[in-house]
């Protein structure tokens, strides 16, 4: 997605004041390695910026996201937020469980698949959900260790 700068460069660009508020944020999602929670980042930034409301932390997720500066994954507990991967086309993701590792699929199955009737599709997401590798061998090690005890 770009440096922090960058991105605060092109939100600066489309006419939206940068804030001390919103870099923290956009650093915090540079930072991260996996998904995050509103509630998530709400915490985060009452630590930085106390008395911030939850709607002002929700409001600029939802800005981040209109601008595809960050991702919104709909998970089991809810929706979480990753900053936006590099891939410049329109693409889906698998998302490791565990390490929420996230691997670009670089073909859309949606565009392999029959709409029914006069059905006009205008957006679509889709998200495989499971265990990479590198988290598949741990677990399978955990289960093996603990048979032989």
């Amino acid at each position: 997605m770009g440096t922090t700068e960058e991105i605060m460069q092109r939100m600066s660009r489309e006419g939206l004041r940068i804030t001390e508020q919103r870099k923290t944020m956009v650093h915090l999602f540079d930072d991260a390695a996996g998904y995050l929670s509103p509630m998530e980042v709400y915490e985060h930034m009452q630590r930085v910026y106390p008395g911030l409301s939850f709607d002002t932390v929700y409001r600029n997720l939802r800005l981040l996201a209109d601008m595809n500066i960050v991702e919104q994954i709909m998970f089991e507990d809810g929706i979480k937020f990753k900053m936006s991967c590099e891939e410049l086309h329109h693409h889906h993701h698998m998302i490791c469980l565990q390490c929420q590792r996230t691997t670009p699929i670089r073909f859309c199955p949606m565009s392999e698949t029959d709409v029914p009737g006069d059905f006009e599709v205008v957006m679509h997401k889709f998200e495989v959900f499971g265990y990479c590798g590198s988290c598949k061998v741990a677990s399978n090690d955990i289960a093996v260790a603990s048979e032989r005890r």
